[in-house]
């Protein structure tokens, strides 16, 4: 976590090659703390014990995860006179559970020291339902046990995920659940009989219609008689999901776009999200056949031509027309198949940088030509400048350019992290007024031991 007012400590907490030393002069301090709770790999003894004694023996042991732990410190906080300290892990996973959030399996066994197995079956529901929720791959017997648990939060966190799934002998059961029914009656294949039920109580005027009518309307099974009897209603999602139906016709698709845009142009939020953003795809699509998928190179809907640019197998012409297309999105999902041209790739890049939350990240296709990297800090576009921060040999007068985009501060922490950035820039951006630029350039391994030091005792530490 960034300390706003301290940014160097809780960078240089984070710095993987800042010695022993100045991590143990770092606990001593909130923001040093806070950069040594997001450090990779395991922390040496001496540190963890400056964080046990250093006024945050609590938080620091809550932090510390058994993996970041050598079995000597395991045994030192195990065996801490303080009880508070000893217990404060599994406090926190405690809290966690009685919260309903989520903290994996392995630090439920870890805290209650029994076998998940043998959690699943603990008297405490809020225990059951937290192995439900954090043990994904949890065999068939354990999930018909939680699916015929007594308590709902059980059964709900059971079937919150298409996986383990829900057997066909429990469909009904589930689906005549409140606990468990919008859960299932979003993926599992369901008979006319079924439909007809969950349709009826979609018509209600209560809360649990409206989450049914939106689940109901995602399942991906549904037949054609099934998506016709949607089609009245009115609720913006349902009449995205439906229009993306593989049993729709398109002038039927269009009226119900119609619709959504006209409601979005009214201020309707509802629809201006059903529009925007991706809560279904026709996901359908991948699997039909060659001949119908390119006909929806023409659809003038844009997920559905996004949908066609994940596929793998479309001919030369097709890919030409993707490359093209009006909407960013399909054409950047399109510059992932394997044999993207380079110029594609490159085009797309400077005329609209990367998404860097989404890997592989386009300048690692192996098609880019990565030595045009450096040549985008030319572009005008600053998320254009940023990825030419890609080029780990970036020379340091580009570097130097970039760290002057003051506007931008995103542009500077890319320079901040940067392996080849030098001495004076690296000074430049520890005083930058954005503390996330500051905590990231203290963050930098290519920061000298003798200017963490000086960090240190600029904070009298």
């Amino acid at each position: 976590m960034v300390s706003l007012k301290h940014p160097r400590l809780s960078g240089l907490g984070r710095n993987p090659a800042a010695p022993e030393d100045v991590l143990v002069r770092l606990a001593a301090h909130k923001a040093g703390r806070d950069g040594l709770a997001m450090r990779q790999g395991q922390l040496p003894d001496a540190v963890v014990e400056a964080l046990l004694t250093h006024g945050d023996g609590i938080d620091a042991t809550v932090r510390l995860r058994t993996d970041r732990l050598s079995p000597a410190m395991r045994r030192r906080i195990a065996e801490h006179p303080d009880p508070a300290v000893r217990d404060a892990r599994a406090d926190f996973v405690r809290h966690s559970v009685d919260t309903g959030v989520p903290v994996g399996v392995d630090a439920l066994e870890e805290t209650y020291g029994r076998f998940r197995t043998a959690l699943a079956e603990d008297p405490d529901p809020k225990l059951r339902a937290a192995v439900a929720r954090d043990w994904h791959d949890r065999p068939a017997s354990v999930q018909a046990a939680l699916l015929a648990d007594p308590d709902p939060l059980v059964r709900g966190a059971a079937t919150n995920h298409e996986r383990p799934g829900v057997p066909p002998k429990w469909r009904d059961r589930c689906l005549a659940d409140p606990a468990t029914r919008a859960n299932v009656a979003s993926y599992v294949p369901l008979t006319a009989d079924q439909f007809e039920r969950l349709v009826q109580l979609m018509r209600a005027d209560d809360e649990e219609a409206e989450d049914l009518q939106y689940c109901v309307a995602r399942n991906p099974h549904l037949t054609a008689d099934m998506v016709a009897r949607l089609l009245d209603f009115d609720d913006p999602a349902v009449r995205a999901a439906v229009a993306q139906s593989r049993h729709v016709d398109a002038e039927t698709r269009d009226r119900l776009y119609a619709l959504l845009e006209a409601e979005s142009a009214n201020g309707n939020t509802g629809a201006r999200l059903a529009l925007t953003w991706n809560f279904t795809e026709p996901s359908w699509l991948r699997e039909a056949p060659l001949d119908e998928r390119l006909t929806y190179l023409d659809c003038p809907y844009p997920v559905f031509r996004r949908v066609l640019a994940t596929c793998r197998d479309l001919p030369e012409e097709a890919w030409q027309r993707l490359d093209d297309d009006p909407d960013l999105l399909v054409r950047r999902a399109a510059a992932r198949r394997p044999d993207t041209p380079p110029h594609v790739l490159e085009r797309l890049i400077r005329g609209h940088g990367d998404v860097f939350h989404v890997r592989p990240l386009l300048v690692e296709h192996p098609n880019f030509p990565r030595h045009t990297l450096r040549t985008l800090v030319d572009e005008p576009d600053p998320h254009v400048h940023y990825v030419a921060l890609q080029d780990p040999e970036l020379p340091v007068p580009a570097l130097q350019r970039l760290a002057a985009a003051t506007s931008e501060p995103f542009v500077r922490r890319g320079v901040a992290r940067h392996p080849n950035i030098t001495d004076p820039l690296l000074d430049q951006l520890l005083s930058d007024p954005d503390p996330n630029v500051a905590d990231d350039a203290a963050a930098n391994a290519a920061l000298r031991p003798a200017r963490m030091y000086g960090i240190l005792s600029d904070a009298a530490l």
